[in-house]
């Protein structure tokens, strides 16, 4: 089983689904993706993620990022669970949970770590560039429910820091000041930033977020 690291491409595959039959990289089409991977149907800590999702699906459309879930159960299982998720968390599922019975997904991802369990998936996130390399991974145990929040801030990171010659700092958030990126002179920053280059050190530029 080969292990995802930042950089890869993400493997592409084909898998039934909530939605039906669909090709990953066919879904993505030329936008940014989110894959994120549940244990098990009918968990307490993942219906309040994926209900949370489905609230959040309008920001990630906005970012171009198109969404989609993975469980180790099967798609009838999937529909009857979306149903607790849309009445429990007063929302609609609008995006596919792929139905993942045979593990070939989770095994193509590496989303099953055996210390933690040896037949159910961690709860893994991936965000995959418009090239189909993985740009962020984030993984977290079965105990802590994921930040939405976080996600799509760091998804407005990985859009910024894709196209624009900058980094973003800790706790950043989109329209605060940026890093200039250490390759790039101060007096070249200057001409590029045309919002300003703030030196606090030779190595610590900061200049206004591009986009705003």
């Amino acid at each position: 089983m080969a292990t995802i690291r930042l950089g890869d491409m993400a493997p592409d595959f084909t898998a039934d689904s909530s939605e039906g039959q669909f090709n990953f990289y066919e879904y993505l089409g030329d936008g940014w993706g989110i894959l994120f991977s549940h244990p098990a149907d009918f968990t307490p800590v993942c219906t309040t993620e994926l209900g949370t999702a489905a609230k959040f699906k309008a920001e990630f459309d906005k970012r171009n990022v198109k969404m989609v879930a993975l469980s180790v159960d099967g798609k009838e299982s999937h529909n009857e669970w979306i149903k607790d998720i849309n009445e429990t968390q007063h929302t609609t599922v609008n995006f596919p949970i792929i139905a993942d019975e045979d593990r070939k997904v989770s095994d193509l991802y590496d989303m099953i770590h055996p210390n933690a369990d040896d037949t159910l998936t961690v709860r893994s996130v991936y965000i995959i560039a418009p090239d189909k390399t993985v740009k962020l991974i984030i993984t977290y145990p079965a105990s802590t429910g994921r930040n939405f929040h976080e996600l799509l801030r760091v998804i407005d990171s990985l859009q910024l820091t894709a196209y624009h010659k900058v980094a973003t700092p800790a706790n950043w958030e989109h329209g605060q000041d940026v890093v200039v990126s250490p390759s790039i002179p101060t007096d070249e920053a200057k001409e590029i930033f045309s919002k300003g280059v703030e030196e606090i050190k030779p190595y610590l530029r900061l200049t206004p977020d591009p986009t705003v």
